[in-house]
């Protein structure tokens, strides 16, 4: 780390030097003073790939399994290993500032961004943040931020809505794994504030969050940084603690808006020092007066494919796996005859999305894996010489039609590698712009203030654009543009062909100059037609094969968004164009029989399901419970066609999903989203290679009005200052559905199956006393199958007499859950081997939020330790005593 003084280069600084630092220069850069030798930072997302400064996926990353993936290991190496080779990944993008990692709870399954998270269990998710954290920051040189602070659990209106959490529920459920990971021995460098309000105040200006528990209570010295767009205001945000706004240049924060807000005493030049510290704190931090750089766009961005990291990813994702049904042991596959006496080898009929390679969420999370390897590829590497591998589509997998893409071959060494191999739709046609080359052109026109062109002004114009489709996402180009992209296409077939599309401002759609689509006004959610994530309309159009139509989209600058705390969108042009042959469109039916008929002539039937990142993404909660489109009819028809009993369902979610099939099928494997080598992973699990051992971090319930959150999710885009209701308090995930009757999940917190047996003998229990009071349990694990295997011992702890009524809506503030977890370990043995497990329970960590002291309290009493492999099939109890009262203060 350099040897530079940090308050001796605040003192060189002008104010108006100082205020420059308290927001970012360009979309991932920090502001440079070079006169003063005050370097750039970049920034870079990174939950699960290091995407670097280049939006438009031009450099590849590695793609990691995603957070809930990585929760479902309960194995905390796995996560700093990970950490690890992020921290690699960012430097090879030029980033010192990793945004990442996300631990905002679970709290209903159709939360948009429930993938990036690791669980509902504030004690899970705070552990395997810090263990991430601890790997992001082992050289020192790149920062983990950990996001979203705090109680951002939704996407529907995150930038308006206000959560309305009470004290005991936010202390004991939504802080607490920030509490944890910011109290370690390696805290984040930085922590992320969220888009939405807290009880009243957004998140990036209260001052109680930020400077009275984060940095008062649990004496953290680090940045806080804002989500991109998400200040709300100039004085308030800088008074509460809020150091520097992203991104840049400033829209709060500009140097005339800081002078005036000083003028009027809502911030003092003391609060400018301070911030203006923290920020230079942390370039010191991150060691950026090592190599010194003016701003990101000077970063040197490199696409480096590791082999360490290739047999990482593979591993972790497939120890994430979770094995949730297996009636009759019908995995792993070990298929030695076939049912058909004509065939050599046995038949295993891969249905639905076998040949999609599902390895991430959508939104900033999102990368451009340096490849992706499909089940389908994987299981021809694994029985491609063993058994017949047939394979039927079964299923559309896109929400949203296609881009009109080029299809020309690629230039001499460029790369050719496809991100979507197995695509929706056929090519639909050619497309040549303005300048007779593939691909669209783009002119982009000055706009009037009130959104229209100049009256004859000439377009900056760009040819060669590859979609139809353009996203301001990073750039400057389109701020307040008028946007056209035109392009001359000849469709590769006849018919009456479906088109969609949306567009961030005003949109129209032009086909030889005739008007065919009108979006008279903004997008209804702005910031979800900025990650593709809005419903978009559909029309049809006849189109004649051989023929050439001139497309024409043209965009205005989005106005007005203000109101909707959007005003990192104003005036930023985007919009896309899908499209979609008709013979493609209107395949359902046919899909359906192919799937049919393939699964009735084969020894085994899996069928893959899931969500790609059009489906869950950021910018958009889930509009089903349910699996897309027509998943569960698929699986549902191909478990009646297979041999009774052969079905396996692997499903590719990152959130609990219904499964109105489970009892059809033979056997269920919950794969998440695993990163670049999600098909490997799970081709490991299937054929045993690896024997499964994740374990869910989240409930899976049966029914989606069974949740805790159902009746306080969401909120309508129509409301002005919408409200989220955290009714359910603390009784979020199995606290809840402990007081409920079983059947109302499919499959509880914790559970996951292996292809081996565990025994878990009688617990011993002793009590340490002290400053780290615990109950130190130790706890004989036998494998007693055939096989090597893993599984995750989990430790719960609740009162001796617990109240067991069901939990009723709004709670009571006193009511306490049955249990909660306390400890964790994943224990790998090999066949008829043990281990004595140890796990300690600290007082502090089953102590509940007093509201009227403030304090943390853990009652003298009964306790029950319930030691098992899920919330729900405990293994071994025992009954200890605690012979005090212990009472800890919010600092320790």
């Amino acid at each position: 780390m350099a040897d530079i003084d940090v308050d001796a280069v605040l003192q060189t600084l002008t104010l108006e030097e100082k205020v420059s630092l308290l927001a970012g220069s360009s979309f991932w850069g920090t502001t440079a003073i070079p006169g003063k030798n005050v370097p750039s930072i970049t920034m870079t997302d990174g939950p699960n790939g290091t995407r670097g400064v280049r939006l438009d996926g031009s450099t590849r990353a590695a793609c990691f399994p995603a957070a809930s993936s990585i929760a479902a290991t309960f194995d905390g190496d796995i996560a700093e290993r990970i950490g690890v080779a992020l921290a690699e990944e960012a430097t090879t993008k030029g980033a010192r500032c990793l945004l990442a990692p996300t631990v905002c709870i679970q709290r209903h399954p159709l939360g948009g961004r429930n993938f990036e998270t690791y669980s509902e269990d504030p004690l899970l998710s705070g552990t395997m943040a810090r263990r991430m954290i601890s790997g992001i920051q082992t050289t020192g040189s790149v920062a983990a931020t950990i996001k979203h602070f705090v109680a951002n659990e939704q996407e529907a209106c995150r930038t308006t809505s206000d959560s309305r959490v009470t004290e005991r529920a936010l202390r004991e459920i939504y802080l607490r794994p920030f509490e944890l990971a910011i109290k370690s021995q390696a805290p984040p460098y930085a922590v992320m504030t969220s888009y939405n309000c807290l009880n009243g105040t957004h998140c990036d200006g209260n001052a109680r969050l930020l400077d009275d528990i984060l940095r008062g209570e649990w004496g953290w010295d680090g940045l806080v940084v804002s989500d991109w767009g998400g200040t709300n205001s100039v004085g308030e945000a800088l008074t509460a603690g809020l150091d520097i706004e992203m991104p840049g240049p400033p829209r709060k924060r500009t140097w005339a808006a800081v002078q005036a807000a000083l003028k009027a005493g809502e911030v003092t030049e003391a609060t400018i020092d301070k911030r203006a510290r923290s920020v230079l704190a942390f370039i010191k931090r991150v060691g950026g007066w090592e190599k010194i750089t003016d701003s990101a766009s000077s970063t040197v961005e490199q696409a480096v494919d590791r082999p360490e990291h290739r047999s990482l990813i593979r591993d972790a994702g497939s120890r994430g796996i979770v094995l949730l049904k297996n009636q009759d042991n019908i995995l792993p596959i070990n298929l030695t005859t076939t049912k058909n006496t004509q065939a050599k080898k046995p038949t295993v009929a891969l249905i639905g999305l076998a040949k999609d390679a599902l390895a991430h969420g959508g939104g900033s999370a999102s990368v451009r894996p340096h490849y992706k390897i499909s089940p389908w590829e994987a299981m021809h590497e694994a029985l491609g010489e063993t058994c017949n591998l047939v394979y039927a589509k079964g299923v559309r997998r896109l929400r949203l039609q296609p881009p009109i893409k080029t299809h020309e071959p690629p230039a001499e060494g460029a790369d050719d590698r496809d991100d979507d191999p197995n695509p929706d739709t056929k090519p639909p046609g050619t497309v040549y712009g303005l300048d007779g080359k593939a691909g669209f052109t783009i002119r982009f026109y000055p706009a009037t203030t009130d959104g229209q062109i100049v009256t004859g002004s000439e377009p900056n114009v760009v040819h060669g654009h590859p979609t139809s489709s353009y996203s301001p996402l990073g750039t400057q180009t389109s701020l307040n543009k008028v946007v056209e992209i035109v392009g001359d296409f000849t469709p590769a077939e006849s018919g009456n062909h479906c088109l969609s599309c949306s567009g961030i401002g005003p949109t129209q759609v032009f086909i030889d100059d005739a008007l065919v689509f009108d979006q008279a006004t903004n997008a209804p959610d702005p910031m979800g037609a900025l990650f593709a994530a809005n419903t978009e309309p559909e029309f049809r159009h006849a189109f004649e094969q051989g023929r050439t139509y001139r497309l024409r989209i043209r965009t205005y600058p989005p106005t007005g968004l203000a109101r909707l705390n959007l005003s990192i969108l104003e005036g930023r042009s985007g919009a896309r164009l899908g499209f979609s042959l008709a013979s493609d469109r209107d395949s359902d039916t046919l899909l359906l029989k192919e799937a049919a008929e393939v699964a009735a002539a084969a020894d085994v039937a899996i069928v893959f399901t899931g969500h790609d990142p059009q489906w869950e993404t950021e910018g958009r909660d889930q509009d089903s419970f349910h699996l897309p489109l027509t998943q569960d009819e698929l699986v549902a028809t191909v478990a009646k066609a297979a041999p009774a009993g052969k079905t396996v369902v692997v499903n590719a979610t990152g959130t609990p999903v219904a499964m109105p099939w489970l009892s059809d099928v033979g056997a269920v494997l919950q794969s998440w989203f695993l990163g670049q080598e999600c098909g490997r992973s799970v081709v490991d699990v299937l054929t045993g290679a690896v024997n499964a051992e994740g374990h869910l971090p989240v409930s899976f319930p049966a029914r989606l009005e069974d949740t805790p959150a159902f009746r306080n999710f969401g909120a309508e885009l129509t409301d002005p200052k919408p409200i989220v209701n955290y009714d359910e308090g603390i009784f979020v995930g199995y606290r809840y559905y402990d007081r409920q009757p079983a059947s109302v999940v499919n499959f509880p917190f914790g559970h996951g199956l292996s292809y081996t047996t565990f025994d878990v003998g009688a617990p011993s229990v002793s009590f340490q006393d002290g400053a780290e009071a615990a109950f130190v349990v130790n706890v004989p694990v036998v494998n007693s199958g055939a096989v090597q295997g893993g599984v995750a011992l989990q430790l719960y702890i609740g009162r001796a007499s617990p109240d067991v009524n069901p939990v009723t809506l709004p709670v009571d503030p006193n009511a306490h859950p049955i249990k909660t977890l306390a400890a964790y370990k994943k224990v790998r043995l090999a066949s008829s081997t043990s281990e004595n497990v140890g796990l300690t329970a600290a007082v502090r960590d089953f102590a509940y939020f007093d509201v009227a002291t403030g304090q943390w309290v853990t009652e003298a009493g009964s306790y029950r330790l319930y030691v098992g492999v899920s919330a729900t099939d405990i293994r071994q109890v025992a009954d200890v005593t605690l012979d005090k009262q212990y009472v800890f203060t919010t600092s320790n």
